[in-house]
C-alpha cells in the first residue's frame, strides 16, 4: 500500500488529522491497532478554542447535539448534601469575537464516532486491527513494517498512538516527565441507579478511602466514575464486581445501585513531554506527544489542536507550494504550547491555579513563531497581533469564522485596501476597522491564526510567497 501520509492511531487527534487532509485532497491511511474505536469516556471535556477547531472542521453541530454544558458539583457527606462548587467558576456569556465560550462535554467514545463518521464523508479511511511493528526512513518517505507481515510507504508518518506509542519508541524520541500523583486512579463509565443526574456527584475522602466522583455524561444514559486510591501500591481491580465494591463503600449507594460496568481503566496521573516532535519524516502528535494531568482538562484539547496545526502545513508541502522546511515549524510553535499546557494541568491538579481563563486555550498564539510576521510598529493594548488567535465577528455583513471555514487562508481588509496579486487560494474580506482587530490588514492562516499584519500591503506579497499564494 502507498499513501502520502499514514497517520497511526484512530484517536481523536488521528481522526482530526484525517478530516483536515482529507478535506485537502490530501490521500491519507489512518492505521489502528484496535479493532474498533475506543469504548470509553477518558477525555469528556472540550475548551472553547476546540469548539472553534471543530466549527471550521464541520463536526460542530454533531458536537454540540451529542454533549452538553458541566453540571455543578455536588458535594456529599455521609449520605447527605453539604455543598456546591462551580468547577469552572462562573460562566461566561458567548461573545461576538468568542461564541463558544464554555466547556462542553462528550464522551470521548462518542467523540471519535462523529469524527469518524466525518472523516467517511470526505473519503477518508481507517484501517482497524493495523498495528505497526517497524518503520524505516528515507530521503522520499518511510515504510512502516505492520505485524500482520505487510507493508505502508508513505511520504511522511504521524505517530498519534497515544502516551506509549509505539512510533515515538521504534524512532528513539525520549519522553521527560513526572509523576503528578502517585495515587492509583480508577475511571470507569458505569449506569447508576438512584442518582440524579443534575450533579457531579463528588464523595470527598473519609474513612481511609480515596475521593470518589461521579459525573453524569451528557448525552448518554452513564456516569464517569473517578476514585483514587490511597495506598500508593494498590493494584486496581477493574472488575464490575471491584468497581461496585468502591462505589458502595464511599458513598451512600449500594453495590447494587451500579446496573452496569461499560468499560474501566487505571492510571496514575503523569506529565511528559516528548524531547522532540519531529524525527525526519516523522511528526509526534497528541499523547504520544505530551502527557497530562487530567485534572486541568487540557490534554484531548491540545491534542486535537496538534493535529489542526499539522495538518494544513503538509498539505502545503504535499501540494509543492511550499517546501518542506515549513514542516519544522510543526515543532517550533507546538512543543512549547504543549509545554506551558502541561504545567497549567499540574498546577491545576495541585491546586495552585483554578480551572477558568487559561484553561480555555483561547491566548494562545504563535508571536515567537518564524511564521509569524508583525509589521505595525505600534498595536493597540488588547487588539489583534500577528500570531494571536483570530476572533469572529462580523465584517461588511459576513460572520468571519463563515469566512474562515475550510482549508484557504482569509485576508482581512478592515478600513484598508487589499493589495492586488492576493492569489485565489486567499478569500478576501472587505470592512470598516473592526473592534476586535481595528484597522489594517490581517491575513488569517488556515488553522484560524493571524500569520502577518500591517497597516500597509508592503511585505505582504513576499509573505503570501512562501507559501505560493500569490495570483
Amino acid at each position: 500500500m502507498n499513501t502520502d501520509v499514514l497517520v497511526v492511531g484512530a484517536g481523536p487527534t488521528g481522526l482530526t488529522l484525517g478530516i483536515d487532509l482529507a478535506r485537502r485532497g490530501v490521500d491519507a491511511l489512518i492505521l489502528e491497532r484496535a479493532d474498533e474505536l475506543f469504548p470509553g469516556s477518558r477525555g469528556k471535556g472540550f475548551q472553547p478554542r476546540t469548539m472553534e477547531v471543530f466549527d471550521d472542521l464541520g463536526v460542530l453541530d454533531a458536537i454540540h447535539a451529542a454533549g452538553g454544558t458541566y453540571p455543578v458539583c455536588m458535594i456529599w457527606r455521609n449520605g447527605e448534601r453539604v455543598g456546591e462548587q462551580h468547577l469552572f467558576g462562573p460562566a461566561l456569556t458567548p461573545s461576538e469575537d468568542s461564541p463558544y465560550n464554555r466547556q462542553w462535554m462528550v464522551p470521548q467514545w462518542r467523540t471519535q464516532e462523529i469524527l469518524a463518521a466525518r472523516l467517511a464523508e470526505l473519503g477518508g479511511e481507517v484501517a482497524f486491527g493495523q498495528e505497526v511493528a517497524g518503520l524505516d526512513q528515507d530521503a522520499d518517505g518511510v515504510t512502516a513494517r505492520l505485524s500482520s507481515g505487510g507493508t505502508v510507504r508513505a511520504r511522511y508518518l504521524v505517530a498519534a498512538d497515544g502516551g506509549r506509542s509505539a512510533v515515538r519508541r521504534a524512532l528513539g524520541v525520549g519522553m521527560t516527565g513526572e509523576t503528578v500523583d502517585p495515587h492509583p486512579m480508577l475511571v470507569a463509565d458505569v449506569r447508576v441507579a438512584g442518582l440524579d443526574r443534575d450533579n457531579w456527584h463528588v464523595f470527598p475522602p473519609a474513612g481511609g478511602v480515596g475521593l470518589l466522583t461521579l459525573c453524569p455524561l451528557a448525552g448518554t444514559e452513564d456516569f464517569q466514575l473517578i476514585a483514587q486510591f490511597l495506598d500508593e501500591d494498590a493494584e486496581v481491580d477493574l472488575s464490575p464486581d471491584a468497581v461496585r465494591k468502591v462505589v458502595a463503600e464511599r458513598s451512600h449507594l449500594a453495590a447494587e445501585d451500579v446496573t452496569e460496568v461499560r468499560w474501566a481503566t487505571d492510571f496514575r496521573p503523569r506529565a511528559a513531554l516528548a524531547d522532540r516532535f519531529r524525527a525526519g519524516r516523522v511528526f509526534i502528535a497528541g499523547d504520544a506527544a505530551h502527557v497530562h494531568s487530567p485534572a486541568g482538562g487540557q490534554g484531548l484539547n491540545t491534542s486535537v489542536q496538534d493535529a489542526y496545526n499539522l495538518g494544513w502545513k503538509l498539505g502545503t508541502v504535499l501540494a509543492g507550494d511550499a517546501p518542506a522546511a515549513l514542516l519544522d515549524s510543526y515543532e517550533e510553535e507546538r512543543r512549547p504550547v504543549a509545554a506551558q499546557m502541561i504545567e497549567l494541568s499540574t498546577d491545576v491538579h495541585h491546586g495552585k491555579v483554578q480551572r477558568g481563563g487559561a484553561t480555555r486555550q483561547m491566548g494562545l498564539g504563535y508571536r515567537e513563531s518564524p511564521l509569524t510576521v508583525e509589521t505595525r510598529a505600534s498595536v493597540a493594548e488588547g487588539a489583534v497581533r500577528a500570531g494571536d488567535r483570530a476572533p469572529d465577528g462580523r465584517v461588511g455583513g459576513v460572520r468571519l469564522f463563515d469566512a474562515f471555514r475550510g482549508p484557504h487562508w482569509t485576508l482581512l481588509a478592515l478600513g484598508a485596501d487589499a493589495p492586488a496579486g492576493v492569489g485565489a487560494a486567499v478569500r478576501v474580506v472587505h470592512g470598516q476597522a473592526h473592534g476586535a482587530y481595528g484597522a489594517g490588514l490581517f491575513l488569517v492562516r488556515p488553522d484560524g491564526y493571524v500569520g502577518w499584519a500591517g497597516d500597509t500591503p508592503d511585505g505582504l506579497a513576499a509573505y503570501l510567497g512562501r507559501f505560493g499564494l500569490t495570483g
